[in-house]
């Protein structure tokens, strides 16, 4: 019966557009009370959720990339990718996923990717010819790629629900190569789509013109170095690492490229800790929620359950899969990944899937669900840049979810495309 209060109350909250922070935590006082708990026990286990050092990389993660974001650091990587790209057919499109690859390497965040990146693209690629839904599906679902580059707070959020025991430097590097098919993979479909729509090539600019944009941008290239190597040679922590984020961040926008001015200064500061706060409190009540998931045995239930449907590890993946995509249309990624990881984690530990790779397969699972409605905020970003509705977009984004989730069943099947890097590093 406590199973039931848990998910019904947390369901019924969520159908009537209950935030989902509220719906984790009254969920768990519901069911607290009911068995006669004191309820001051969600309050600790909502504390001790948000309660621990790494959860500081998150707040500077997120302040590192709202800095970098409104300093100028966004144009002159998609400057930098339109020289390498863009006289490819289609080439904006191909510009767009290029410059998430960049721009992911600096902020981490989906969300972050699709308003920096599709604020400037999806206009000049409106003005050039490109159908606005093609290029609102271009942007939002290569922004998804920001997840699995460093610094993906998201990655930490996973460590922190595994029980803080999987390496952070380890799930930035598994998430790499998983990143660059996935960009492969969009580059591809952006080109098939771009020749059956017949939309122009760029002129090619010149190796000048590449060797310029390289100068330009290579400040701000260079803290995606500094996170992915300083964290992987062990000189810092990824805790420190965004901590020099910021310091340098700020360095590079009011010194360097001095674009950053004292208004966007304070509406960067206040912007990374409103979102600060957001995340914060979804962690934490979906700490409680994890906490009474465990006390009522559901990880144990749950592979007694996927036991019985099957032993063959290939279909319990795939059912998993199956389960995170279906999540993934009404559930927001940080609850999402504190939620699932108790559930799902011993499940495929006991089929004997690598955590590190399961931390990777569980985030573009919940990357893609940022791309579907009615919870995808990636793609109301995207369409709100573009002015178009969720369904004229959602007619035409096939392809593209095509290709995600081909990369998706390819990481999920072939492991090594997600611990051969790490593995190498150890």
């Amino acid at each position: 019966m406590e199973l039931w209060i848990l998910f019904g109350v947390f369901g019924g909250l969520l159908l009537i557009g209950t935030p989902v922070s509220f719906c984790l935590g009254i969920a768990s006082l519901a069911t607290v009370v009911y068995m006669g708990l004191p309820a001051m026990v969600v309050f600790q286990q909502i504390n001790s959720g948000m309660n621990a050092f790494a959860m500081l990389t998150i707040p500077f993660f997120i302040y590192a990339g709202d800095l970098m974001m409104r300093g100028g650091i966004a144009d002159r990587l998609i400057a930098f990718a339109a020289t390498l790209v863009g006289h490819l057919r289609g080439g904006l499109g191909q510009v767009n996923v290029l410059a998430s690859i960049f721009f992911g390497g600096i902020s981490g965040s989906a969300v972050a990717d699709a308003s920096a990146i599709g604020g400037i693209m999806i206009p000049q690629m409106a003005k050039r010819g490109y159908d606005k839904d093609y290029a609102v599906n271009v942007t939002a679902n290569a922004a998804i790629i920001a997840l699995l580059v460093p610094p993906s707070h998201n990655m930490i959020i996973y460590s922190l629900a595994a029980g803080g025991n999987i390496s952070i430097a380890d799930l930035f590097t598994a998430g790499i190569v998983p990143a660059l098919l996935l960009a492969l993979a969009l580059m591809i479909t952006a080109y098939i789509v771009a020749v059956r729509r017949g939309y122009p090539a760029e002129p090619f600019p010149g190796g000048m013109a590449i060797a310029r944009g390289f100068v330009v941008a290579v400040p701000g290239l260079l803290l995606i170095g500094i996170i992915f190597g300083g964290v992987r040679s062990g000189v810092f922590t990824a805790t420190e690492s965004s901590c020099i984020a910021v310091l340098y961040a700020l360095l590079l926008t009011l010194v360097v490229y001095r674009q950053l001015d004292w208004n966007e200064f304070v509406d960067a500061t206040l912007g990374a800790v409103r979102t600060t706060a957001m995340v914060l409190l979804v962690i934490g009540t979906a700490g409680a929620f994890g906490w009474l998931m465990a006390f009522l045995q559901v990880p144990a239930a749950t592979i007694a359950f996927m036991r019985q449907l099957s032993d063959n590890p290939v279909v319990i993946l795939l059912l998993i899969n199956i389960v995170l995509l279906v999540l993934g249309t009404f559930m927001d990624m940080a609850p999402m990944i504190i939620i699932c990881t108790p559930i799902f984690l011993p499940v495929v530990k006991a089929f004997g899937v690598d955590p590190i790779h399961f931390g990777v397969i569980l985030i573009l699972n919940a990357g893609i669900g940022l791309n579907t409605p009615p919870v995808g905020s990636v793609q109301f970003v995207a369409c709100a840049i573009g002015k178009v509705t969720i369904a004229e977009s959602m007619r035409t984004i096939w392809p593209f979810y095509g290709a995600s989730v081909a990369v998706l069943l390819l990481i999920t099947y072939v492991p090594a495309f997600s611990l051969w890097l790490p593995n190498l590093f150890r």
